[in-house]
């Protein structure tokens, strides 16, 4: 007999109406004459591949500034974007053009195959016939035996974001020049990567896509070491409300480590969230992948902001040092007694 088909998974009613919502107002836009553009993020890639990561959406124009500038822009700006489903995206590296599919929710994280030398290199990125658009991506060396993953939120950049209003606020009201970085962290990432030639340097967080350009505008204007960008999509998949933060951390990091199985990583986060529980997970996974962790202990007034902090669990026994402090000039001295920073 014949064996029984299986039937498809059926999509959360809440992930289908949001689809419809932005179908909608991607008709709006349109009959108004808007064209849908890609906006890249820092990807990075290997020996013969890259992974290119952007969002196709329908931006509003930016207002400037008498002097040309463009002008501060609120949170809740980077939300407005329309993001167009499933468009074709053409990424063209050293000459050759691939044609990828974008999400339900505008995203390209695309695995392309590509001979490129290490470090940073370029491609373009283009849709619907627009003008390319060049993004960067790292292409990590076969020899390169140390990276990074450092979390966003309180760990960089100053943001308290486990408690609800706080978060809104600081995601919607607050214009991006007023966000501030955790004291020391840029000093402390710079030293890793100019003590490691080559080594990746990988922001992961549980941010949305749509905060993307302004992290990087973040890091930029605050100095810290470029490095891809693994953010998320707030919205509704098919089987849930909304996405597992936890879930697309340890999904990154998973991966990070079946494509780079000779390079052990420094993993920093801060006690604000889950990121402790998290790390114990993938060392218990992955114990040959991690270098160290690194926890920044959130300051009193923030961890009451955070809604408190993660308990911390004993980590004297694991195989790999782990070193908490407040901030990146304490973090960086535990590292250096531990043999990590020279």
């Amino acid at each position: 007999m014949p064996s029984a088909r299986r039937r498809p998974a059926r999509i959360h009613w809440f992930a289908r109406l949001e689809h419809r919502f932005h179908a909608w107002r991607e008709r709006r836009a349109r009959r108004r004459g808007r064209t849908a553009t890609i906006l890249p993020f820092p990807g990075y890639g290997g020996e013969g591949w890259v992974r290119v990561v952007g969002r196709v959406l329908i931006v509003p124009p930016r207002r400037r500034t008498p002097s040309g500038e463009y002008a501060s822009v609120r949170g809740w700006r980077s939300f407005v974007g329309i993001p167009v489903s499933f468009a074709t995206v053409q990424i063209t590296i050293d000459g050759r053009t691939h044609d990828v599919t974008a999400d339900r929710g505008g995203v390209v994280d695309s695995r392309i195959e590509a001979d490129l030398a290490p470090g940073w290199q370029t491609l373009t990125m283009s849709v619907e016939g627009q003008e390319p658009v060049e993004a960067r991506v790292f292409v990590v060396s076969a020899d390169v035996r140390f990276g990074v993953v450092s979390d966003v939120d309180d760990t960089v950049m100053v943001t308290a974001l486990p408690r609800p209003l706080i978060a809104a606020w600081n995601s919607f009201v607050v214009t991006e020049h007023a966000r501030l970085p955790v004291p020391g962290m840029a000093v402390l990432l710079d030293r890793l990567m100019r003590e490691n030639p080559g080594a990746p340097m990988v922001y992961l967080s549980t941010g949305a896509w749509n905060i993307a350009p302004t992290l990087s505008r973040f890091l930029t204007r605050h100095l810290f070491p470029a490095g891809a960008i693994l953010l998320t999509d707030w919205g509704p998949t098919h089987d849930r409300w909304f996405r597992s933060g936890r879930e697309h951390k340890l999904t990154n990091l998973r991966r990070l480590a079946a494509e780079f199985p000779q390079v052990r990583w420094l993993l920093i986060g801060d006690d604000g969230q889950h990121d402790e529980a998290i790390y114990s997970e993938f060392l218990g996974e992955h114990p040959d992948s991690v270098a160290g962790v690194a926890i920044r202990r959130l300051l009193p007034a923030e961890a009451v902001l955070a809604g408190g902090r993660a308990a911390g669990d004993d980590h004297s026994e694991d195989a790999v040092p782990w070193v908490s402090d407040e901030d990146g000039a304490g973090i960086l001295e535990r590292l250096i007694a531990e043999g990590i920073v020279r």
